[in-house]
């Protein structure tokens, strides 16, 4: 594996604590070209963000191919409607090309809002429709007037930038939303949850917790949403910010325009969650019996979880784990939880990291650990060989990775079925991963096998 070079206009995106180079990372640039990215387009991020609420039409204004991104891909839970798993496209044809797709567009738009009475419409742009120049703006206000709910433009053309700008695209439709109430007086005690998306059912954990802190939780944006909650998003006194870099902008506009201070948080991991619902309770401080019902909460799970996470930690003692995640907020709570039941960080990298993420990770690292911003899947499996990892933690494009070199894949991205936030969400994790990492079936993979005759590279 050493033979494979990493490209030379991607060496500044990669750095290895402890080594010969100074650190001085380059980020927040576009892919290079022929590194087949792990990131996704400006249209993946906008339906990330949006496509949980559950009770808006999500229609794709663009070829058919843009609409396999569906709710399959990246699931999210709901406890009542659930109009957003299904995929609409106005499947646009060479035809419309040439003529355009606006007409076309009117007349999807107007039959689906006719059959299922969706509370909103999101119309996500794609890359042709950038192209040719279809006037989606214009067709959304005429088909509002006509129907008389909100018909947002969501400006995603696949090829204006990155991922993280179909977040900024996304949010910018959902401020749409929030502007919408007229007159917003601020409710005491409440909060808005930013970025969460309820994959494995987090939201209602979350939710759960803050009910228990006496905090009420007036929208979720975007897990388990509702278009009246988005609506209603001003009303409250304080934004908590899970995911930053995809919901950071929308934050950021409701505090300029409406005064809304917000803050980062994580809900991974015991020492993550402990400090984000102390922080709440901090902020409300005006009602000291919201701390007080903070600490009996957190007293009460930390108790339930810890036993569970002490016996998985002394099989789990030592081992390596690799981690690749789409935002490096979260990469930060990965290693303080992966720390927590024993094991060692070799590679962390982020799809979208800053360079304040970075020099953050940078810290938090061990010597010899390797730091990538949005890396391809050969240097990914050159730095897992090397560093010969034991877990590798990431999403559904790395999971063939992890398989084809023989070893443990855990899944804390888009196709997960179980909650890994909050502290009974730790438990999870930590099960998940000891199950994983310590499989007899790697016994079999060539490389490991060869740890007990010496051929290998192991340990």
């Amino acid at each position: 594996m050493k033979s494979i070079s990493v490209l030379k206009d991607r060496k500044k995106q990669i750095f290895e604590k402890g080594g010969s180079e100074p650190f001085d990372m380059s980020c927040e640039k576009k892919s290079l070209a022929g590194a087949v990215s792990q990131r996704a387009c400006v249209f993946c991020g906008s339906r990330v963000v949006l496509y949980p609420i559950a009770d808006a039409l999500h229609l794709i204004h663009g070829p058919i191919g843009c609409a396999s991104y569906t709710w399959d891909i990246r699931g999210a839970l709901s406890s009542g409607p659930e109009l957003h798993r299904m995929s609409f496209s106005t499947d646009l044809s060479e035809t419309d090309v040439i003529y355009g797709g606006e007409k076309k567009l009117k007349m999807a738009l107007t039959e689906l809002i006719d059959q299922y009475s969706p509370k909103a419409a999101f119309i996500y742009c794609t890359c042709i429709v950038g192209i040719i120049g279809d006037d989606v703006d214009a067709v959304c206000r005429e088909v509002e007037a006509a129907t008389g709910i909100p018909v947002i433009p969501v400006h995603s053309e696949g090829f204006k930038g990155t991922k993280k700008d179909g977040y900024k695209a996304a949010c910018d439709a959902l401020f749409n939303l929030v502007r919408r109430y007229p007159n917003p007086e601020p409710k005491p005690l409440s909060i808005n949850i930013l970025g969460e998306f309820n994959i494995g059912g987090e939201t209602w954990i979350i939710k759960r917790y803050y009910e228990a802190m006496g905090i009420n939780v007036v929208s979720v944006i975007t897990g388990d949403g509702r278009v009246e909650e988005v609506t209603r998003a001003a009303t409250a006194t304080l934004n908590v910010v899970q995911c930053s870099g995809s919901v950071t902008h929308l934050a950021k506009m409701m505090e300029e325009e409406y005064g809304i201070p917000y803050i980062r948080v994580s809900y991974f991991g015991i020492e993550d969650t402990s400090d984000a619902l102390y922080r709440v309770a901090e902020f409300f401080k005006d009602a000291p019996e919201v701390m007080e019902k903070t600490r009996e909460l957190i007293l009460n799970e930390v108790k339930a979880v810890i036993p569970g996470l002490e016996t998985v930690k002394k099989d789990l003692a030592g081992k390596r784990a690799a981690l690749y995640v789409g935002g490096a907020f979260k990469a930060f709570s990965l290693i303080k939880a992966l720390k927590t039941i024993g094991m060692d960080v070799v590679l962390a990298g982020s799809q979208t990291g800053t360079s304040e993420d970075y020099a953050i990770l940078r810290d938090m690292c061990a010597d010899g650990t390797v730091i990538l911003d949005d890396a391809n899947p050969l240097e990914l499996a050159k730095y897992v060989m090397e560093k010969n990892a034991d877990l590798f933690i990431g999403g559904v494009k790395e999971r063939p990775i992890a398989y084809k070199l023989g070893i443990g894949f855990c899944d804390h991205n888009h196709e997960r079925k179980i909650p890994l936030a909050g502290f009974e969400g730790m438990a999870n994790f930590a099960r998940e991963v000891h199950e994983t990492v310590t499989s007899p079936i790697w016994d079999l993979v060539p490389r490991r096998a060869n740890k007990n005759t010496g051929k290998g590279n192991g340990k």
